[in-house]
């Protein structure tokens, strides 16, 4: 079983930035595809972004495009999520998702997933 572990949330001004992380406890697949995703007070989780584990292809949702980045580092089994630019509807808490099967990708069918990490922005 693989275990997420999101990190880096926290209160952050309109316009400042975060960079969440997200460790798996055992080494992952190089098939893995990893995402995030995230649910504000009242409304259904929706996709963020995603990334394939192996070629480095990126996923974003509409609503993130140039102000969230999504990168992974190989050798500590960790993905990352820069945020820029943030905005009041960023405030959510974020979820660290993983699967084998690169199919999941902008879906919710992914098979572990991180206890969440939240976002809050300010003014």
């Amino acid at each position: 079983q693989v275990r997420l572990v999101e990190s880096g949330g926290g209160l952050v001004q309109a316009g400042g930035s975060l960079r969440l992380s997200c460790a798996a406890s055992r080494p992952t697949s190089s098939n893995y595809v990893m995402g995030w995703f995230r649910q504000a007070p009242g409304k259904e989780r929706e996709f963020v972004t995603a990334i394939n584990w192996s070629g480095g292809r990126t996923y974003y949702s509409d609503s993130v495009k140039g102000r969230f980045t999504i990168s992974r580092d190989n050798a500590k089994n960790t993905v990352y999520l820069q945020i820029n630019s943030l905005k009041r509807e960023d405030t959510a808490v974020y979820y660290c998702a993983a699967d084998l099967d690169l199919g999941v990708l902008k879906t919710g069918r992914y098979d572990y997933w991180g206890q969440g990490t939240q976002v809050t922005v300010s003014s």
